[in-house]
């Protein structure tokens, strides 16, 4: 296990990979946030499903799935339609014109990473590649139950000695 000083450079890098999706954020197109994006995402590589599975793989509440989906419905980019197992519930998938939303934020975002990577060796790019998926894997597809975060080592000092 890597020592603390190693995790706490890695927290380090992880804030500031908000300068990198704030300028994905940037280039997304008009009327497709962040978390639009993301369920568009979503969809695309799961496949139709309940907006209570959806809400599970974004790790947000309900009522802020409930909007990202009526805002992409709104756009006709995704439909709900009945669950045959329960009528109650929806079925969220996405439309024709969902699927060439998801491409083109495939293409900018491709581009983007080219063009800020231009200078990165291919070995490095799939090295980058490799290691994001197998950190996503560590993680898991969602986080409904989190792993308990073990306490940081105790810090003892010692004393002298009484004589």
């Amino acid at each position: 296990m890597a020592g603390t000083a190693r995790y706490e450079e890695l927290v380090r890098q992880f804030s500031a990979f908000g300068v990198i999706k704030r300028e994905m954020n940037r280039i997304m197109p008009a009327g497709c946030p962040g978390g639009s994006a993301s369920v568009l995402t979503l969809l695309g590589r799961h496949g139709p499903m309940r907006m209570s599975r959806l809400a599970e793989l974004l790790s947000v509440d309900m009522s802020v799935t409930s909007r990202h989906v009526a805002h992409l419905a709104e756009r006709g980019w995704i439909e709900r339609s009945p669950d045959p197992a329960d009528k109650r519930s929806r079925i969220l998938r996405l439309t024709p014109a969902g699927r060439t939303q998801l491409d083109e934020l495939f293409r900018r975002t491709t581009r983007l990473l080219a063009e800020r990577l231009d200078d990165w060796s291919d070995e490095e790019v799939g090295r980058l590649t490799q290691l994001m998926a197998r950190l996503r894997d560590s993680f898991g597809e969602c986080r409904t139950v989190p792993r308990p975060v073990p306490p940081a080592p105790e810090q003892t000092t010692r004393t002298p000695a009484s004589t």
